[in-house]
């Protein structure tokens, strides 16, 4: 027997194992307190005062968290802590990485006796000596750009506003609500927040609240004990313990049920809740993120939406454009992925052609920077040139074929204007397709103001075109609808021929991210 009972923490998700390893380090003197996978262990040592236990014993392969992942978080959470891993076979490669990843050392299965006592003593001399643990110990090297290393593209001026956002309420403990369409980047905006935050060390637990059955939110987010209900055999943390100390992610909050938003609320105002089936009050310390795709404000009008929980997640709004809001952000975006499928993919593409970019340009991406993901992706995969061209592209992202534009692209605006002469293109920068049509056009024949009009819009359409292909004669004509002659035609007749660029080999930039801002 040991002069002093030390406490040892024993996790593996076999029940003989517990049982047998747990009674062997009892007769060796020692305290033994068990859990069966990496979360609930992780759990157990956060909820503890410091020191609490000298040693943890882990298996390397379990559920929920393996043994790597348990290692990592308690080497953030408190460094001194010796883990001795245990390991198969098969697994002793994996089981010596993880001694230089920080393990104490590990033990082969099936156990010597007088091994594990040795390797145990060592690790309580070696905890002993140690002093006490700086349990909020931060990485040495603040990040210089949270966004940055969360992977967030872009330098359109709403990204650069998100950005400063960022920036300013990272550090604080406030709650954000993140609202977006689909396929947005949600997810990327809350990890910046995290690593920007004093908690960067700390978890950053993500949950999908669309992805969880209505009956299990409550134990998915709060944890349950031991017979709450059917199937549940042992008791298990729920993800505001595991975030406890760190960011919690709640993406698709709205479908939330409202039963269970009440006890989110109290959750969020006085971090303490109850798990399920337990009589214990719990308290964490943890940052709330939510994210949602959906309005919440028409859904409090309906009723499936608590309005003080509204309030309470409301606290920084953050809105994510869509792709086709801040489409000068495209190229960059196209560049990252390339990077990113090349080095997944083992290829080697230098990116797309100007033709390619204008195309994807005129697309109003319904699925947003996923949908632009996949199809990198894809062009990445098939490629056999080091240039993706537009004729690379599927029919549905070019000529005709492209997604319903939204009004504002699609669509060209008329007004009065009481000046002056028959009307003309508005210099309006905020509008440069705003067609202003004189007043004293009414007066006139209808069939002259017509023809006024329809020359106006006419010449609008075909200016529009060809700055948007660059002054390409034989890509406008696609776009419009009409031959590369009949275009020439037009052009000429509204002294256009002379002021643009017709160029229909133009030869692929070496930059593909021209034309980024």
């Amino acid at each position: 027997m040991t002069q002093t009972q030390h406490r040892i923490l024993l996790v593996d998700d076999e029940p003989n194992l517990r049982k047998v390893l747990g009674a062997l380090l009892r007769q060796q003197g020692y305290e033994v307190h068990a859990e069966t996978d990496g979360a609930a262990a992780l759990a157990r040592v956060r909820s503890a005062p410091p020191r609490t236990f000298d040693v943890v014993i882990s298996d390397l392969r379990m559920p929920n968290l393996d043994g790597i992942g348990l290692l990592r978080a308690l080497t953030l959470h408190e460094p001194n802590l010796p883990v001795i891993l245990l390991t198969a076979h098969g697994s002793v490669d994996s089981a010596v990485e993880a001694v230089k990843l920080g393990a104490f050392d590990y033990l082969e299965k099936p156990f010597d006796r007088d091994q594990i006592h040795q390797i145990v003593q060592k690790a309580i001399a070696t905890r002993e000596r140690s002093g006490p643990s700086a349990i909020t110990a931060q990485p040495a090297e603040e990040l210089e750009d949270p966004c940055t290393h969360a992977g967030m593209v872009g330098r359109s001026p709403q990204m650069q506003l998100i950005r400063e956002t960022v920036h300013k309420v990272a550090a604080s403990p406030s709650t954000v609500l993140i609202t977006a369409e689909s396929g947005t980047g949600k997810e990327l905006v809350a990890r910046a927040l995290h690593l920007g935050s004093p908690r960067r060390s700390h978890p950053f637990i993500k949950v999908n609240c669309a992805a969880i059955p209505s009956g299990l939110v409550e134990s998915e987010l709060f944890g349950h004990e031991r017979g709450a209900f059917t199937g549940a055999v042992s008791s298990r943390p729920g993800r505001f313990e595991l975030a406890d100390g760190g960011t919690l992610f709640l993406d698709e909050v709205s479908e939330i049920p409202k039963e269970i938003q009440v006890k989110l609320l109290r959750a969020i105002q006085e971090s303490e809740f109850e798990r399920v089936g337990g009589v214990k009050t719990l308290r964490v310390h943890v940052r709330l993120i939510a994210a949602t795709n959906r309005g919440l404000e028409e859904l409090i009008k309906d009723g499936s939406f608590r309005e003080d929980l509204y309030y309470r997640l409301n606290v920084v709004p953050i809105h994510l454009p869509a792709l086709r809001e801040r489409i000068e952000d495209l190229p960059l975006l196209v560049a990252h992925f390339v990077g990113r499928c090349n080095e997944r993919l083992g290829k080697a593409v230098q990116g797309l052609t100007p033709a390619a970019l204008a195309a994807l340009e005129h697309y109003a991406w319904p699925g947003n920077i996923r949908e632009l993901e996949n199809l990198i992706e894809r062009m990445v995969l098939f490629a056999s040139d080091a240039w993706v061209d537009e004729d690379d592209l599927p029919d549905a992202y070019t000529g005709d074929n492209h997604a319903a534009a939204s009004p504002a692209e699609s669509s060209l605006r008329l007004s009065l204007n009481a000046g002056p002469g028959l009307g003309a293109l508005s210099n309006d920068a905020d509008d440069p397709r705003h067609i202003r049509l004189p007043l004293s056009s009414l007066g006139q024949d209808l069939k002259e103001a017509v023809r006024a009009g329809s020359r106006l819009v006419e010449e609008a359409l075909i200016r529009e075109a060809l700055a948007k292909t660059d002054g390409n004669v034989t890509r406008s004509a696609r776009a419009l609808g009409i031959s590369r002659r009949s275009l020439q035609s037009k052009m000429k007749e509204l002294g256009l021929r002379e002021s643009v660029v017709d160029d229909p080999t133009k030869a692929p930039a070496s930059d593909p991210n021209r034309g980024a801002t």
